[in-house]
């Protein structure tokens, strides 16, 4: 029997009633029962057990709650259910169900643990086992972090494996025969004369029974989807054909339609508005104020853009700083501040010491705010009637989106419904909810109708919270051809609290991890060597972007890395695997060298290829860049990448989601900020925030280890090593050392 269902035996919630034609299945991990969601809204006389597998007489539906905004959760998640299920998951019906505290993500807050994700002994495993509690004990049913496969990787498919041999014993008890010689294929039971019973046949006998709780999960040498090549995303036809349906597609009847306008700086109110010329326009039903700005109901979205436009608003301007250069000024001096220390998670040897007998090598970097900037502005439909309210959204966060929405509306949470849709994108902008919050305030004012609130592209660029800004200050001696010492020290307001406390209301105490996050917790072992985080003022508010703190820290962590190896007079592969203490990691590190063929950073004249390490959401990923300096500019040739994931299961979406952090951190590397002036983002639309055209994309070679101990997402591990990897294959072609993102601030791209 697997370890996995041992665990789940001890703690599967029980179950037992009557139904007519319909049973659902799944699987609790934690000891105490939570409420299962599916029990909500059932008739009289149906059932609900658990709540990831629904099967009625009409067919088969998989709960995937995890929100799918392109990465494929839902796809994946599906086809863990579906493996062990037995059935082809292309004939299901998938369903994000509606929100529950059984959903919560038991995985993501371990991103947050004091122990580096490549330490296995028994206190860091005992250190994120702990990390769960929290999540269930506040509903955290969230997607990010990379956690949707390590956190359904058990139990989803522990929950198709129990629906499975319940329904054989349902088929056993009509026959009078034994479970054991029972078989299942493509959601049939599979009788010993060869007789095949639908599972939709057994529904009402297989609600009857208590779940068959103690089961082996399938060796995954006999796995007939996952770790397969060419593995179809069962969303695959709909977008490639346009009919897939996204928040923004939505249409009711009788819909009005809503957008807004709020202050530029993010938490600043308004001091008064002149709605005279925007009532007077065509279509327009309402003006209303609500609590960051000013809301016009119309009878189509354009005619509301319009008429927004046409508000004369004067804002408050707030007493933070309000310039780019005010904010960077902000942030050096926070930078090394006693006042301002946050923590210190690293600090082996003797630093001080160390810097103080040897040779220093300083150098200091910066990186701007980032817009999320997803293809699909932020919208929600909303409709608030007879004491309820229906939300519909693309959201990542649902149970908070429904806490918040209970609490504006002034009813019970239990009133509220959130029915999560299909994403275009999000890169972390869906963990916010600020569109929500409004177009519940806007639906107040039309009761009874649905009322759609759709941001304009200027208005989601100037009102993401966006990836923080911060500084960072490099240290370190080399000695013998090798770095002896490395003291990093990294200046940013704080990401995770301000986020926290938008969701919440609540404080969220102790250090900001985020600051050093894909710094201090990189797996090389240097004598000397010490990450120190400082926490500047609170500015423009900030939220998680892709790859979260490793996204900047990756690129300071590692170019200041390949400045001390530089300065040692090393080679900057060999040395990276000589410091690499972790096994996967080396791993990586020396089959991106065999990828690549390196023989050193230097490609003949003008030409010069980068590598850059960075260990994010446990998965250790190495790229090497490749460039050409040429008279228009720089040009990207190639990009190798080599991660460790522990296991793959879909390798063509692995493919994807690397191909697209690789150029996702590129692009942003090349060309992207969010500047800043009278408290607003210069920034405000694509064409004023460019990343990378299709004409400067590389040729991309990846290659999937699985030496790691355990399973984990790809979804953002790719994203860090690429801004380091392209600014030390420049340095080697040009001679030019960039400490400073965008590049483009330094050099032309082709």
């Amino acid at each position: 029997m697997s370890r996995v269902g041992k665990i789940a035996r001890r703690s599967f919630l029980i179950g037992s009633a009557a139904v007519a034609g319909g049973v659902a299945f799944g699987v609790y991990l934690a000891k105490k029962p939570i409420p299962n969601p599916l029990l909500e809204g059932l008739a009289e006389g149906e059932a609900a057990l658990t709540p990831y597998v629904k099967i009625t007489q009409e067919g088969i539906t998989l709960i995937t709650p995890r929100a799918d905004k392109g990465q494929g959760a839902y796809s994946i998640q599906a086809y863990l259910l579906a493996e062990e299920l037995d059935i082809d998951p292309a004939t299901a019906t998938l369903s994000p169900g509606l929100p529950g505290q059984a959903y919560y993500n038991g995985v993501v807050l371990a991103e947050g643990s004091p122990k580096p994700a490549y330490d296995d002994g028994l206190v860091a495993e005992t250190l994120r086992s702990f990390m769960s509690v929290p999540a269930k004990i506040f509903a955290v049913q969230l997607t990010g972090g990379s956690s949707t496969v390590p956190d359904g990787f058990d139990k989803l498919r522990h929950a198709g494996a129990v629906a499975r041999e319940t329904l054989k014993e349902a088929a056993a008890r009509r026959l009078g025969l034994s479970r054991a010689d029972l078989k299942t294929e493509g959601g049939h039971v599979i009788l010993p004369d060869g007789g095949r019973i639908p599972y939709t046949d057994l529904a009402a006998e297989a609600a009857q029974i208590d779940p068959i709780e103690d089961v082996a999960l399938r060796d995954p040498s006999t796995w007939r989807y996952l770790g397969k090549p060419g593995l179809p995303r069962l969303d695959m036809l709909r977008k490639c054909t346009g009919t897939e349906v996204y928040g923004i597609d939505l249409t009711f009847d009788g819909m009005l339609y809503a957008t807004v306008r709020a202050n530029p700086a993010i938490g600043a109110g308004l001091a008064g508005f002149d709605a005279t010329a925007a009532r007077a326009m065509r279509g327009v039903e309402q003006i209303v104020a609500i609590n960051s700005g000013v809301g016009v109901i119309a009878n189509n979205t354009w005619r509301a853009f319009q008429a927004a436009e046409a508000l004369e608003i004067d804002w408050i301007t707030p007493e933070t700083p309000g310039t780019s250069a005010e904010i960077f000024a902000t942030l050096e001096g926070a930078l090394g501040n006693p006042d301002t220390y946050d923590h210190c998670q690293r600090n082996e040897g003797d630093v001080e010491e160390a810097l103080a007998t040897g040779e220093v090598i300083e150098a200091a970097y910066r990186i701007p705010y980032l817009a999320h900037a997803p293809m699909e502005p932020m919208n929600a439909v909303v409709r608030i009637a007879d004491g309820m309210v229906e939300i519909w959204t693309g959201t990542q966060i649902p149970l908070f989106v429904r806490d918040r929405a209970a609490q504006i509306a002034g009813v019970a949470k239990e009133q509220v419904r959130v029915y999560v849709q299909p994403m275009g994108g999000s890169f972390g902008h869906r963990l916010e909810m600020t569109h929500v919050e409004q177009a519940v305030e806007l639906a107040l004012a039309v009761p009874g109708r649905h009322l759609k609130l759709t941001w304009s592209r200027e208005e989601d660029m100037t009102h993401d919270y966006p990836r923080p800004a911060s500084v960072a200050r490099g240290r370190g001696v080399v000695r013998g051809g090798q770095v002896a010492a490395f003291d990093l020290s990294v200046s940013q307001s704080a990401m995770a609290p301000e986020w926290f406390g938008r969701l919440t209301g609540l404080t969220l105490p102790g250090p900001d991890a985020s600051i050093t996050t894909g710094s201090w917790d990189q797996p090389f072992a240097i004598p000397d060597y010490r990450v120190t985080g400082y926490r500047a003022p609170s500015m423009v508010p900030v939220s998680s972007w892709r790859s979260v703190g490793a996204s900047g820290n990756g690129f300071y962590h590692d170019c200041f890395l390949d400045e001390l190896i530089h300065a040692a007079g090393a080679d900057p592969l060999a040395e990276r695997i000589r410091l690499c203490h972790h096994d996967p990691s080396c791993k990586v590190l020396e089959a991106v060298g065999e990828m690549s063929g390196w023989t050193g950073p230097s490609l003949g004249k003008g030409r010069g290829r980068g590598v850059a390490f960075c260990m994010s959401f446990g998965v250790p990923c190495a790229q090497v860049v490749e460039v050409t300096a040429t008279d228009e500019g720089i040009r990207i040739d190639h990009v190798y990448v080599a991660v460790d994931v522990g296991r793959v299961l879909d390798p063509s979406n692995l493919e994807a989601q690397v191909m697209g952090g690789v150029i996702f951190g590129l692009g942003h590397a090349m060309n992207c900020e969010l500047t800043y002036a009278d408290h607003r983002p210069e920034q405000e639309n694509f064409y004023d925030y460019e990343a990378m055209r299709l004409y400067q994309a590389p040729k991309i070679d990846i290659l999937a280890l699985e030496n790691s101990p355990r399973i984990r997402g790809i979804g953002e591990p790719a994203v860090p090593p690429a801004a380091p990897a392209l600014a030390n294959a420049i340095f080697a072609a040009t001679g030019q050392r960039i400490r400073e993102l965008p590049l483009s601030r330094h050099v032309t791209f082709v």
